[in-house]
């Protein structure tokens, strides 16, 4: 087989991925993402929900999401309070139309896509780095492949060590459940270390959980406990799915000569909440200018820029620590509507945004 010279070889067809192969390629930079699934919008493992940073990162058409204003954020009882931002919105995605989207749009800007192989092997050469099962010789590499990322196992990079568990599931509809509300639960028993969520994407819904290492995520006993709110029975089964979230913050080292990781990959996840996708979009397209510049304009290796914008997540880590060791349902339970917790929660939800105090409608509620 003979050997395909280019600049940038992206691992992984993943939000960090695709917008990483965009900028890049918009750049100058002869471009291919390799990606293991016969289709980047196939098999996805992560809910799609965007909080408005990460719509400001990107904008993506509005036929693959919802706009979504209101949390209600429940406690184990099921007692609940209301919240909201008058400035602050999150959107639920068609994941899958959105990913398809992304790579159409990188291909448009000139990056080659090739789906349905894994990657297994990468070697350094005297100019570059060898993907000998791709034929490919590349200058560069990223690896925008995972919470397991091969890329981090075949440079000995930093991996990442500490994981939350998420299951999920589709529902065509849910005709009990309020549509215009993001469902949040606090639960030690059934999702401790992170909570539980029914959340109305567009022309559906997704219902799930995430727990840490302790504790076996256990959906059947999630949806037991609200089925009486939502109505999982009245509803048809559309998908299931499940991954990994890394919680543990940035891997080190993130780069070595020539190579980087990015996304997921690179623990580029917030250990609290576990979203990553607006650090993915970030810092999936400056790693994409930055490399760019870097092999064509002299300019800094892009690790180097990446660490000093990267932030350090020190807070998120202590409250990570808090989260897993899972304070008891029966705080949660007496907590619930207190100032305290309202503002608790407006910090994880809103970062700070919009009026201080929620809605009128935002006061305690029994189940």
């Amino acid at each position: 087989m003979s050997l395909k010279t280019v600049d940038l070889v992206i691992a992984g067809a993943s939000f960090a991925g695709l917008i990483c192969a965009r900028a890049a390629a918009l750049r100058g930079l002869r471009t291919v993402v390799i990606e293991a699934k016969s289709d980047p919008g196939a098999r996805i493992h992560t809910t799609g929900i965007l909080v408005k940073e990460a719509c400001d990162e990107v904008d993506t058409p509005p036929q693959f999401s919802r706009t979504i204003h209101n949390v209600r954020l429940y406690a184990p009882s099921l007692r609940y309070i209301d919240l909201h931002a008058a400035d602050y919105y999150f959107l639920t995605t068609d994941t899958a139309g959105l990913i398809r989207w992304l790579a159409g749009e990188a291909r448009q800007a000139g990056a080659e896509i090739l789906c349905g192989q894994k990657l297994e092997r990468a070697e350094r050469v005297s100019d570059g780095i060898l993907l000998p099962q791709f034929g490919l010789q590349t200058r560069y590499l990223v690896g925008a492949d995972g919470a397991r990322s091969t890329v981090a196992r075949l440079f000995d990079l930093g991996r990442n060590t500490r994981f939350l568990t998420g299951l999920e599931i589709e529902y065509d509809d849910l005709p009990k459940a309020d549509p215009d509300v993001l469902h949040c639960f606090l639960d030690s028993r059934r999702a401790r270390g992170y909570l539980a969520w029914v959340a109305p994407a567009p022309g559906y819904f997704q219902v799930g959980l995430a727990t840490n290492s302790e504790v076996k995520p256990d959906l059947k006993a999630f949806l037991a406990h609200t089925a009486g709110i939502f109505g999982y029975d009245m509803a048809k089964v559309r998908e299931r799915r499940s991954g990994l979230i890394p919680c543990g913050g940035p891997v080190r080292p993130f780069a070595s000569p020539n190579v980087l990781l990015i996304g997921d990959a690179a623990g580029h996840v917030s250990p609290l909440t576990g979203g990553g996708i607006r650090l993915a979009f970030r810092y999936g397209r400056r790693a994409g200018q930055l490399i760019a510049d870097h092999l064509l304009r002299m300019g800094p290796p892009p690790e180097e820029v990446i660490a000093r914008e990267m932030p350090s997540f020190r807070k998120k880590l202590v409250l990570r620590r808090v989260m897993d060791a899972g304070p008891p349902n029966w705080i949660y339970d007496l907590a619930i509507g207190t100032a305290p917790m309202r503002w608790f929660a407006r910090q994880v939800y809103f970062h700070r945004r919009g009026p201080r105090q929620p809605p009128p409608s935002a006061s305690g509620h029994e189940p």
